[in-house]
C-alpha cells in the first residue's frame, strides 16, 4: 500500500495522514500521526490525533475512540495509559486509537460539534453533507473501516453522572463477550440502530461496544483504571497479548432495556436516589420545587429498576432528564 502521508514536515513534528494505513507504521513500534478530517473556516486542516501500536506479529486491529463528545474526558486517559503499558515487542496485531475525535467540541469543552450537532447520532455521515456530516463520514471511511473490533469510550453528558456501564448488543456473542470483559457495574442490552458510531460499526460487521466511563469534564482515576483493565482483557481475549484476563468478584447487573425519565414542568430538581440503587415501582425518586421553594411535583418509579445515571443539575426545564432507569 502507498503511504497516505500528505506532508513531510507534518504538524508539530508529526506526519499528517489522510487515512489510517497499517503500512505507515513499522512492526514493533508505536507511532503518532495527525489524521486529517477536514478544514476550518481559514482553510487550515482539522486534525485528530492518531496513535498506532503495531506488534511484531500480525493479528487483529483493535480500534479505540474517545471524546466523540468533546467534554467526555475519562476515555482519553484510558487510551493514553494503555499506550504507556503496551509492549509492542510482545504484541500480536495492532492497536489504533483516536483519543479525541471531536476536535471542535474538545477545544470548546462542549459536547457538540462546531455546528451544534451531535456527531454520534449522524453516523455514517454524508460525503456531501453539512460540516458535521462530512466529518462523521470521513471518520468512518478514514478510520473505522480499517479496524476489526471497536471500543468507543464515553461518559455522562454535562449536568449528569453515570455508573461504569456498557451498552452492547448482547444477542451477538462477539459483542456480548467484549461487554463482559469490561467488568462493568452494569450492562444494558442495546442493539445499535440509532446512527451512532457503534451502530455504524455493527452495520460494517465490526464488533463494537460503547463503554460509559463515569462523568464529564473530569478525570476519575478509579474509573479510568477500570476502563484500562477492560481494554487489557479484550487484548488478551483476542490473543493480542498473553496477559491474564482479570475478573472482579462483584457480579455485573444485566439490563434487558433502559430509558430516561423526564420532568413535565420546569423548576429546581432534587433526585433522591443514588447510582446503582434498585428502586421499586411507585417509590419516590425525585421532587421539583419552584423558585420560591414550594413543592410543585413529585416523581415516582414507573416500574422496578436500577439507577444507571441521573441528573445533578438542579435547574430543569420542562422535559429535563431525571434519571436513567435500567430494567433487569
Amino acid at each position: 500500500m502507498v503511504s497516505t502521508t500528505t506532508s513531510k514536515s507534518g504538524f508539530n513534528g508529526l506526519p499528517i495522514v489522510l487515512n489510517f494505513n497499517l503500512d505507515d507504521t513499522t512492526p514493533g513500534t508505536i507511532a503518532h500521526y495527525w489524521l486529517r478530517l477536514g478544514s476550518d473556516g481559514m482553510g487550515n486542516p482539522m486534525l485528530v490525533p492518531l496513535m498506532v501500536a503495531r506488534g511484531m506479529e500480525p493479528g487483529p486491529i483493535l480500534g479505540l475512540t474517545a471524546a466523540i463528545h468533546g467534554d467526555e474526558l475519562n476515555g482519553i486517559s484510558v487510551i493514553q495509559r494503555l499506550f504507556a503499558d503496551l509492549d509492542v515487542a510482545e504484541l500480536k496485531g495492532t492497536v489504533v486509537a483516536i483519543p479525541v475525535v471531536n476536535i471542535p467540541g474538545f477545544n470548546r469543552q462542549q459536547r457538540f460539534f462546531s455546528d451544534g450537532s451531535d456527531i454520534n447520532h449522524l453516523m455514517p455521515g454524508k460525503i456531501d453533507g453539512n460540516a458535521s456530516q462530512v466529518y462523521a463520514y470521513r471518520l468512518v471511511n478514514r478510520f473505522l473501516k480499517f479496524v476489526d473490533h471497536l471500543l468507543d469510550l464515553h461518559t455522562a453528558s454535562r449536568g449528569r453522572i453515570n455508573s461504569y456501564y456498557v451498552r452492547a448488543d448482547m444477542s451477538q456473542e462477539s459483542t456480548r463477550k467484549l461487554a463482559l470483559l469490561q467488568n462493568p457495574q452494569l450492562i444494558v442490552h442495546n442493539p445499535a440502530n440509532d446512527g451512532t458510531f457503534r451502530g455504524t460499526a455493527d452495520e460494517m460487521n465490526i464488533p463494537a461496544i460503547t463503554l460509559e466511563v463515569g462523568n464529564p469534564g473530569v478525570y476519575q482515576k478509579k474509573l479510568i483504571r477500570s476502563g484500562l483493565v477492560g481494554v487489557h482483557n479484550v487484548l488478551s481475549h483476542l490473543g493480542m497479548t498473553d496477559d491474564e484476563i482479570l475478573q472482579v468478584p462483584i457480579p455485573t447487573i444485566l439490563c434487558k432495556k433502559s430509558y430516561w425519565l423526564y420532568t413535565e414542568t420546569g423548576g429546581l430538581l432534587h433526585v433522591h436516589v443514588d447510582l446503582l440503587q434498585r428502586v421499586k415501582k411507585g417509590e419516590l425518586i425525585a421532587s421539583l420545587r419552584n423558585v420560591f421553594g414550594d413543592l410543585t411535583q413529585e416523581y415516582h418509579a414507573p416500574e422496578d429498576g436500577v439507577v444507571i445515571g441521573k441528573s445533578t443539575s438542579p435547574v430543569n426545564m420542562s422535559g429535563g432528564r431525571i434519571l436513567h432507569l435500567g430494567i433487569e
